[in-house]
C-alpha cells in the first residue's frame, strides 16, 4: 500500500522550524499519522513535520532537496493510496495551515492546504455561494483540486480546476512562487490534474458562484432487482437533463431506515443522489420523472441546504477504515458495463464492518462541454459517466479477499472504460496506466517535461507519480 523510503534520522533537520515535529514514539506521532486510508497506518513514517506557514514549507523543502531526500505530502489525508504517511519517509504535513477567506464582491475564495471541503463550503455559503468540488466534507480541497475536482455542481459549474485562478506553491529548493494563466502558465496548466507533483500548493484561489442556500436533494431508493431496467433506461432519460441536476448512482446495501421495508435493510439497493441547485420550485419537474423510472422503496428528495445536501455521502465515507478504491470513465452507460458492476455486488466478500458501495456519476453539461481538454492537464476527454467501487473493512485479514475483488472488477471494466480518467477516484493502477490517465500521449510529455523543469530529481514521488522527462 505504502511506498517505502530509505530510513533517515534527520538529525540535521533544520532548528528554525516553527511547527511541530514528531517522530515514531512521540505523543501526538500516531494521531499525526492517521489518514483516510487505515491501511497506511501499517507503517508510520520517519519524520513528520506540522507546517506553521509558508516559510516552515520552504525550510523543509530546502533541507530535503540539499541532501535528495524524497518528501511526502499531507493535506487533507484523504488520499486513497495512503502515499500522504508512507513507511520510513520524511512528512510536510500541512494540516495545520486551514485559512478560508471569501471575497463576496469579487467572489473568490482563498484557501490554505489544510482546509477541508465542509469547511470551504460553509465558509462561501455564508454569503450564498459555492465553489465546485467534492462530496464529502473531510476531504482536503488541495489534494480535490490538484487531481481535478467533482462532485454535485460539476455539470452547471465544471470541474475545481475549471474553477481554479491561481496557486501560491513553494518549490522543492525552498522558493516561493505564484502561478495562475499569466504568472508560470505552464505551471499552472500542470497543477490543474497533474496532483501533487510540481511543488507544494501552500494557497489555493478559486471563483465561487451562487449556490443555494435552499437546494432540493436526497436519495430515490429502487429494489436492487430493479437496478439494471433503471439504468438502462436513464441515459436516454438525462439527455436533455438540465446543468442544475447533479446525480449520483449509487449501489449498496439499504439503510436500516424506518420508510424501507425490513426485509430489504442491509440489503444491495439502487439509489439515485439528486442534488438539484436550480429553482427549487421547478425541482418537481426533473426528480418526479427520475422517480418514474421504476418502483421506488422510498423519495427522500426535499427541500434542504447546500450545506446538507453536500455532506449526505459522509455517512458512507468513515474515516480510519481500511479500504481500496477503483473506478474510471465511461463513454456510455451501456448494458454490459451495467451488467458487469451488478454482478459484482453480488461477489463482494461479505465480512463483519464492510462498507462498500458501487457509485456511477453522471457528467455532461459545464465539465463536459465548456472547457477544452488540451487547456489543463485534468482529462475528461469522451466522459459522460464515471465508475468507481469503493471498499471499506475493518480487519488485516481482509485485505487480500477485498483486493482481489477490486482488481476483478476492474479487469472486468477495462473493456467498457476509457483510458483516461479521474485519477481521484481510483488507487494508483502503475506505470502504464499513468501514461494514459491525463488523455493524450502529448499531454503525457507535456506533463513530464514541467516535471522535469520543477522536481527534476523526483523528490515528489510519493503520489500518482509523473516521471521527470530525461535528456539522455
Amino acid at each position: 500500500m505504502n511506498v517505502s523510503a530509505e530510513p533517515h534520522s534527520h538529525s540535521e533537520f533544520p532548528t528554525d522550524f516553527r511547527g511541530a515535529v514528531l517522530r515514531p514514539g512521540d505523543d501526538q506521532y500516531d494521531a499525526a499519522r492517521a489518514l483516510y486510508q487505515g491501511r497506511a497506518a501499517d507503517e508510520g513514517p520517519a519524520l513528520i513535520a506540522q507546517c506553521a506557514d509558508e516559510e516552515d514549507v520552504a525550510a523543509v523543502l530546502s533541507y530535503a532537496s540539499a541532501r535528495a531526500i524524497p518528501v511526502a505530502v499531507r493535506s487533507g489525508g484523504h488520499g486513497s493510496d495512503g502515499y500522504a504517511m508512507p513507511g520510513g519517509a520524511l512528512v510536510i504535513d500541512l494540516s495545520a495551515m486551514r485559512t478560508v477567506t471569501v471575497d463576496p464582491e469579487t467572489r473568490v475564495v482563498r484557501a490554505q492546504p489544510g482546509v477541508k471541503l465542509g469547511e470551504m463550503d460553509a465558509a462561501a455559503q455564508q454569503h450564498g455561494l459555492a465553489v465546485p468540488a467534492g462530496t464529502v466534507t473531510s476531504t482536503g480541497v488541495a489534494g480535490l483540486t490538484l487531481g481535478g475536482g467533482i462532485g454535485f455542481l460539476m455539470r452547471r459549474y465544471g470541474a475545481t480546476v475549471d474553477n481554479l485562478l491561481a496557486c501560491d506553491m513553494i518549490t522543492v529548493d525552498g522558493r516561493k512562487v505564484r502561478a495562475d494563466e499569466t504568472e508560470n502558465p505552464e505551471l499552472f496548466w500542470a497543477l490543474r490534474g497533474g496532483g501533487g507533483n510540481f511543488g507544494v500548493v501552500t494557497s489555493l484561489e478559486y471563483r465561487a458562484h451562487p449556490v443555494g442556500p435552499e437546494v432540493v436533494a436526497g436519495q430515490l431508493i429502487f429494489p436492487f432487482d430493479q437496478a439494471a431496467d433503471v439504468l438502462g433506461k436513464l441515459s436516454a432519460h438525462l439527455a436533455t437533463a438540465p446543468r442544475e441536476l447533479g446525480l449520483l448512482v449509487a449501489i449498496a446495501d439499504a439503510p436500516p431506515l424506518p420508510m424501507l421495508p425490513e426485509e430489504v435493510h442491509g440489503k444491495p439497493a439502487l439509489i439515485l443522489v439528486v442534488v438539484y441547485t436550480g429553482e427549487p420550485a421547478t425541482a418537481h419537474e426533473v426528480v418526479e420523472p427520475l422517480a418514474a423510472l421504476g418502483q421506488p422503496l422510498a423519495n427522500l428528495v426535499a427541500k434542504t441546504t447546500w450545506l446538507q445536501a453536500n455532506s449526505m455521502l459522509d455517512a458512507v465515507a468513515p474515516y480510519g477504515m481500511r479500504m481500496n478504491l477503483r473506478g474510471g470513465y465511461l463513454p456510455t452507460l451501456s448494458a454490459d458495463a451495467v451488467d458487469v458492476l451488478l454482478d459484482n455486488v453480488a461477489a463482494v466478500p461479505s465480512n463483519p464492518g464492510l462498507v462498500y458501495s458501487i457509485n456511477i456519476s453522471f457528467m455532461g453539461g459545464a465539465i463536459s462541454e465548456d472547457v477544452d481538454e488540451d487547456a489543463m492537464a485534468f482529462s475528461r476527454e469522451g466522459a459522460a459517466w464515471l465508475w468507481e467501487a469503493i471498499c471499506k473493512w475493518d480487519a488485516p485479514e481482509y485485505d487480500a479477499q477485498y483486493d482481489e475483488w477490486a482488481t476483478t472488477l476492474t479487469e472486468a471494466m477495462r473493456p467498457h472504460a476509457l483510458t483516461n480518467c479521474y485519477t481521484n477516484l481510483t488507487d494508483d493502477l502503475g506505470e502504464e496506466w499513468r501514461r494514459g490517465v491525463h488523455g493524450s500521449e502529448a499531454k503525457h510529455q507535456r506533463l513530464r517535461s514541467i516535471k522535469a523543469t520543477w522536481d527534476p530529481h523526483n523528490l515528489l514521488r510519493f503520489n500518482k507519480n509523473i516521471a521527470p522527462e530525461t535528456t539522455d
